[in-house]
């Protein structure tokens, strides 16, 4: 089975055109305001809109703790496939925001031992998180994004999460490291944001290129 792959933090069409052009099954957009991939809601309706006009990846906003009101404008003004929750959010919370939203949600929570990610799997319960996603600890300094830092962490902590449940993994991934990642966790999905960047924000289209051509021949 080939690995899925999304590209995270696009703001433009231009960039977002090569991605979906270049195979990108999931395409994601950031609304978090410390980000320098933010992108403000209706930024983010328009992306998804050009995204179902040209192509068929699937649409993933971006949250980091959002209240209610927030996660209400996400789903009627944006109406993502996805809801990506990247911040402190407890299993129970995201079961509301589930429920509340009628979205799909993603739930990635960061990791650093074997402890933390048989810990994450009390997300995948019913009702809870469609998809399950492994990044790495954000630096311990208070402005650090949770996200999105380019940080990787020792995948070998994920090698009793293969018989349980596909997942996906993020943080650190490279178009020169995501076949590795791939052969050594088995990941069903890869993500990559700062990965595939000429600098914080903006992406580069040759590493956009390079990093699903990597993730979609590492199973060959």
């Amino acid at each position: 089975m080939t690995t899925r792959a999304k590209i995270c933090g696009l703001k433009t069409e231009a960039a977002l055109d090569v991605a979906i052009a270049a195979g990108a099954d999931f395409v994601g957009f950031v609304h978090y305001a410390k980000s320098p991939r933010n992108v403000s809601v209706a930024e983010a309706a328009g992306l998804v809109r050009h995204t179902r006009a040209t192509g068929s990846a699937k649409t993933v906003t971006l949250l980091v703790d959002p209240d209610d009101a927030l996660v209400d404008r996400v789903a009627s003004e944006i109406a993502p496939d996805f809801l990506q929750l990247h911040g402190h959010e407890s299993p129970e919370r995201v079961a509301e925001l589930r429920s509340r939203s009628g979205l799909a949600i993603i739930k990635a929570v960061p990791v650093a031992t074997s402890g933390d990610v048989t810990e994450a799997f009390a997300y995948l319960a019913p009702g809870r998180a469609d998809i399950l996603m492994f990044d790495a600890r954000p630096p311990a300094d208070p402005a650090a994004l949770p996200g999105g830092n380019g940080l990787a962490f020792d995948w070998h902590i994920l090698e009793g999460a293969r018989a349980r449940a596909p997942f996906a993994l993020a943080g650190g991934l490279t178009p020169e490291n995501v076949a590795a990642a791939i052969a050594l966790t088995d990941a069903a999905i890869v993500d990559v944001s700062s990965g595939v960047e000429s600098r914080p924000g903006d992406k580069d289209p040759e590493r956009i290129r390079r990093f699903l051509q990597a993730a979609k021949a590492a199973r060959a």
